[in-house]
């Protein structure tokens, strides 16, 4: 196949790219020059670098579209600006995709575009499927509609549309968990707040597996949780990294130091979302790592 992907550079592109290379792929990136340093290791034997999407006006050589470019939500706080940032990045770029898709007669069969579970906002202890309806005049929640909305301008009988909520994705070698070794290591990890909120985690492997598995079943479209069946309290993660790492486990970080550190982006940690991943699980896809402690023995063995 021919397959166009934005956000190879990124953690889950990375990893993604090293299971498609008997593909045909064409990589869109800001920088190539950075883009093909960064890939070099893969050694991807049929690889095009675009930087962007103005050479293009139609997708009618494309068999897919993995769409998983954005500006990282969590790196910095949410002032007018970086909310900006973070929304144009997403949006924008799909809609462009989602517009070359129309303009071609022989569009891509399958478009697989990405969102997050931050479109559930804050439920508590509730259980949240793809069926549950949310309303909520939360960023997260509103960036992510808007995202998805974007992404779904390019279905049509020709093109189906694949919308994956991701969860928190674990992997040493980037994102959250890379962020949290070095202080559990140091014995300095511990719970946020109460540390009764959920965390809707998944396991690197499950995230591109997932979307191998929505790219080749010609009967999967619409929306997706990509999330581990056994999401787990804040808690219950922070012990389990702990005793992983042989470390104690004592201390914790109240809430209103989180939010003086990251103000309104702070309800990335506070946020309790129990997600389960039903569709993808119906469909009969299988993950290697449903549980938090075989997940964090392997990514940290």
């Amino acid at each position: 196949m021919k397959i166009l992907i934005t956000g190879s550079t990124g953690l889950i592109g990375k990893q993604l790219l090293d299971h498609l290379k008997g593909h045909e792929l064409v990589l869109l990136t800001r920088n190539i020059e950075k883009a093909q340093s960064s890939l070099a290791h893969l050694a991807l034997p049929h690889v095009d670098f675009i930087s962007d999407l103005s050479s293009l006006s139609d997708l009618n050589n494309i068999d897919t579209v993995i769409n998983l470019a954005g500006e990282p939500i969590a790196d910095k706080k949410w002032t007018r600006k970086q909310k900006k940032i973070i929304s144009d990045s997403r949006c924008k770029l799909t809609e462009q995709l989602a517009q070359l898709c129309l303009a071609s007669t022989t569009p891509p069969r399958c478009f697989i575009s990405g969102s997050a579970i931050g479109y559930y906002g804050d439920n508590g202890q509730k259980d949240i499927d793809e069926d549950t309806k949310i309303i909520s005049a939360d960023f997260a929640h509103q960036v992510c509609q808007q995202w998805e909305n974007k992404a779904l301008q390019a279905q049509s009988k020709n093109t189906r549309v694949c919308i994956i909520r991701t969860g928190v994705v674990l992997s040493p070698l980037g994102g959250a968990l890379k962020k949290m070794l070095l202080p559990y290591k140091l014995g300095l990890g511990g719970p946020i707040g109460n540390g009764k909120q959920y965390l809707s985690w998944i396991h690197i492997d499950d995230m591109v597996y997932g979307i191998l598995h929505l790219m080749t079943q010609e009967e999967s479209q619409g929306i997706y949780n990509l999330t581990a069946p056994h999401p787990v309290s804040n808690r219950l993660f922070s012990q389990t990294l702990a005793k992983t790492l042989k470390r104690p486990h004592f201390l914790f970080t109240p809430n209103i130091i989180i939010k003086g550190i990251l103000g309104e982006a702070s309800v990335l940690l506070t946020d309790s979302q129990r997600v389960r991943p039903k569709r993808i699980v119906h469909e009969g896809f299988k993950f290697r790592y449903s549980r938090i402690e075989s997940a964090l023995k392997q990514l940290l063995s």
